[in-house]
């Protein structure tokens, strides 16, 4: 668009005719959790007016997602997704995924929302699987000589407590659990995915390929970025970027790196044990 055609457009009672597509950005990692900074993570109550904005609108021909995440909470996976298919139904538009850096996981999981996916031959995806960490602390405080008292109603109530010894029936317990949500991911990678995915490839065993790959084992449908693929898709239409609004304090550049703590207080302790949990599921993949 003309600069002139683009500030006329802004004017009271101007109105364009042209269709319109928006860029909606998912970028972060998955998790119920509010992020350390605004924008740093991607839940259903994050996405929500984002969604109904970009769905939203007038003349709307499609809906573009740009993904970028590594995964993170499946049940914030699925409720997301379920919300772009419940827009994208309502609507009767088409919506196309692509991936950035990388989906892969619960960002994989988004992708596959749409009704088709497009990637960057470098772009990581894929990693369709299950993980769980912790860390083993019992040895820890019998070092130094800690005693700790814990007290339950129920005897899995502290199942797999990071300061008790590992019990092998608790891990098969896990296991089973993970297993479940497995089958859950692969159901609905296949659902969406149909024949498009190679018949003779292993692709629910957790690995991660890169953006070229992903096309030849269908787990993609084409190359290339969002504004080349729409470019030439649909030449005419408006591309709109629709982002999440910051919060208030966030807008006015007040309030601290915890959602308003001080670095050194609880909040602001809160804020950077969750920066280093993003850091390190974004390290992952290498970024």
């Amino acid at each position: 668009m003309r600069f002139p055609d683009a500030l006329t457009s802004r004017l009271p009672g101007a109105r364009s005719d042209k269709p319109v597509v928006p860029l909606v950005r998912l970028h972060g990692v998955i998790t119920p959790t509010a992020g350390p900074v605004p924008r740093a993570v991607i839940n259903a109550q994050t996405v929500e007016k984002t969604l109904d904005r970009a769905f939203g609108h007038d003349r709307l021909a499609a809906v573009a997602l740009l993904i970028n995440s590594p995964g993170g909470s499946p049940t914030q996976s699925a409720l997301v997704a379920d919300a772009i298919r419940r827009h994208a139904d309502d609507k009767g538009v088409p919506v196309l995924a692509f991936c950035e850096d990388v989906a892969a996981s619960g960002g994989y999981w988004l992708a596959c929302a749409a009704d088709e996916i497009h990637a960057h031959p470098t772009s990581l995806v894929g990693s369709i699987g299950v993980v769980s960490q912790g860390f083993g602390l019992d040895g820890l405080i019998e070092r130094y000589g800690v005693r700790r008292r814990l007290y339950t109603a129920g005897e899995s109530k502290a199942r797999l407590d990071p300061f008790l010894p590992e019990k092998p029936e608790d891990v098969v317990w896990l296991r089973d659990l993970q297993d479940q949500l497995h089958t859950m991911f692969r159901d609905w990678v296949t659902s969406r995915r149909g024949d498009r995915l190679a018949a003779d490839a292993d692709l629910f065993t957790g690995e991660v390929w890169t953006g070229a790959r992903a096309v030849e084992l269908g787990l993609a449908d084409g190359l290339g970025t969002a504004r080349s693929v729409l470019a030439e898709r649909y030449p005419d239409a408006e591309l709109v970027t629709v982002d999440a609004r910051k919060p208030l304090l966030a807008r006015l550049g007040l309030g601290g790196p915890a959602a308003g703590g001080t670095p050194f207080g609880a909040d602001g302790l809160l804020g950077m044990v969750q920066a280093a949990e993003i850091r390190s599921a974004w390290a992952r993949y290498g970024l």
